[in-house]
């Protein structure tokens, strides 16, 4: 049995991921504003992880004091309410108890987690030191001045359409604040916020961040933008375009570069310079992040990073000569292995080919006769059959070029099964290093045959119309023509969708195949779209011709190449 390492961490994962937290949202109600000075009248806790209710506590507490008439008029908590109730010695270790390995989350955060921290020291209790986030400063610090004059606790319950209402009544606005967060942390993904330690971050960064005056005298960029799906471009002061995204809401997205909440100096930067801002509106988010791809590979704008090398992709191809070797190229031709994100992945696979095929390594030219060059190392190793001298013909040499053809089309898998019986033997003869080069060399080897064999099959059907449930009950449609997006658009709920079908592809752009083993279409779109088609609930509408994998292809490999991939 091959060693199967333990599995490797996503990049959200090195983070706490958000979805895993479990927040306590607080508020208390006082006798006044000093912690040192007043007392706490009521306590009002919810626990929510992953957008669920985990529990609540609530309880009034006898301040051992008087209320001041004021405070009775603002909260409606009097002398009378709060006789008999337990007082903060007897509340605090079930408050505690209740907060602990949580988030404590407020509004107005350190008011209350400051008279928390007053009555564990008056009561001889450690502050257990939670992560606190303040809900006041994380509505600052993603909602613009424009959208959200203030962030009182009942100004952001109304702006976001609340359930619960704050009342000054512990339990009312510890609920209010608890849809507050929520509202606040759909916002946060569009800033690339995914874990907790990003998300304290931001709060913390966003008042030593706060937007120039250039930058807030753009605001009014966003204003003419939709609110739907789409492509956004910002442009310079010669119309260049400095940066492209996409959204699910255009005008939402814009407004977020303009807020405190933007750290990116990056961006911050591009945006000072922005004088126009276009949109694209697209009918899902499908059709936008292909627009984005192709406007990004049209345009290299400055500011996107992934305009220093649009759509670069590498190979490993055949050279076209009587005895063929494996070269890395960024065009690909007909027998192409790939796409790979590096040249040095496609050089790795190029070695491991090597290992299980007889091709030849060197790369000097060999004529089809009468070679009469001197054998290398290689030879003597049993590596390679001379053919640079002459001792293989070209036509003995031609099995070795079939194999490969056969191996990366997915009509034969012998090749991978001489591989994983190396790794075997290695392991055997206590060879552990060595072993672990080859199952490594062999594991990704597999899941860059199993991508290629994927892509290549979808870009080679001339059309494939598929719907996705739009969450709705409506659905959002795409025909695919050889691995290119070539019309989108939508059935909303109530709508038949099989005449919107008929007519996006009367519609459609016509798409010419063109060579290479994704016929011309570029990397990225065909891995987009294969994505898309295959997960999400997505149903295939209709397809030109049968879409089927190779039996003999990686596919039938790829557990245990995730299994066996190294860590790093």
């Amino acid at each position: 049995m091959l060693p199967a390492p333990t599995a490797q961490l996503t990049f959200d994962e090195m983070g706490t991921p958000l979805r895993e937290v479990t927040f306590v949202v607080l508020d208390l109600e006082t006798t006044g504003g000093s912690a040192g000075e007043d007392a706490i009248t009521e306590v009002g806790a919810v626990k929510v992880r992953g957008g669920e209710m985990l529990g609540e506590l609530s309880t009034l507490v006898e301040p051992e004091g008087p209320i001041r008439p004021g405070v009775v008029a603002l909260t409606g908590i009097t002398s009378g309410m709060v006789r008999g109730a337990p007082p903060l010695a007897a509340v605090l270790p079930t408050v505690l108890e209740f907060l602990g390995g949580a988030v404590l989350v407020a509004h107005n955060a350190p008011f209350d987690s400051g008279f928390l921290r007053a009555a564990c020291e008056r009561h001889g209790y450690p502050w257990p030191r939670p992560p606190v986030l303040c809900t006041a400063r994380l509505a600052r610090a993603v909602l613009s001045v424009a959208e959200a004059p203030s962030v009182s606790l009942g100004s952001l319950a109304l702006l976001f359409g609340c359930a619960s209402r704050p009342v000054h009544r512990a339990l009312a606005d510890a609920r209010a604040t608890v849809e507050v967060l929520h509202h606040l942390l759909e916002r946060i993904g569009n800033l690339g916020v995914q874990s907790l330690e990003e998300l304290l971050a931001l709060v913390r960064d966003s008042a030593r961040h706060r937007p120039s005056q250039r930058v807030r005298a753009r605001r009014h960029l966003a204003e003419a933008l939709p609110s739907a799906p789409g492509v956004y471009l910002f442009r310079g002061a010669r119309d260049e375009v400095l940066y492209v995204g996409t959204s699910g809401d255009v005008r939402r997205r814009v407004r977020s570069y303009f807020t405190a909440g933007e750290r990116r100096r990056r961006m911050r930067d591009m945006v000072a310079q922005a004088e126009r801002v276009d949109a694209v509106e697209c009918a899902h988010a499908l059709e936008a992040a292909v627009r984005e791809l192709r406007l990004i590979a049209a345009h290299r704008p400055r500011y996107n990073r992934r305009s220093r090398n649009p759509g670069r992709t590498w190979w490993v191809a055949p050279t076209v000569e009587p005895f063929p070797r494996l070269s890395v190229v960024t065009t690909p031709r007909a027998g192409a292995l790939g796409p790979f994100p590096h040249r040095r992945s496609a050089l790795a696979a190029v070695d491991t080919l090597l290992d299980a095929l007889p091709l030849r390594p060197c790369t000097q030219r060999i004529p089809a006769r009468d070679a009469a060059a001197g054998p290398c190392a290689m030879h003597e190793l049993g590596r390679c059959a001379a053919p640079c001298a002459g001792r293989q013909t070209a036509a003995e040499y031609a099995p070795a070029v079939a194999a490969l053809a056969a191996l990366v089309e997915g009509r034969e898998d012998a090749p991978l099964h001489a591989l994983a019986a190396e790794v075997h033997a290695l392991a055997g003869r206590e060879r552990f290093e060595a072993a672990a080069r080859h199952r490594d060399g062999l594991a990704a080897l597999v899941l860059a045959l199993g991508r290629a064999q994927r892509l290549a099959t979808l870009a080679g059907l001339p059309e494939v119309v598929a719907a996705r449930p739009d969450g709705d009950a409506g659905w959002e449609i795409a025909v695919v023509r050889h691995g290119r997006l070539a019309a989108a658009g939508t059935a909303p709920r109530g709508v038949p969708p099989r005449p919107v079908v008929a007519e996006l592809c009367r519609g459609a752009q016509v798409v010419l195949p063109g060579d290479g083993p994704l016929r011309g279409a570029p990397a990225e779109e065909v891995r987009l779209l294969h994505r898309w088609l295959t997960e999400g609930g997505t149903r295939l509408v209709a397809c030109d011709a049968a879409w089927a994998e190779p039996a003999r292809g990686a596919a039938s490999w790829e557990a245990w190449a995730e299994r066996a991939r190294p860590l790093g």
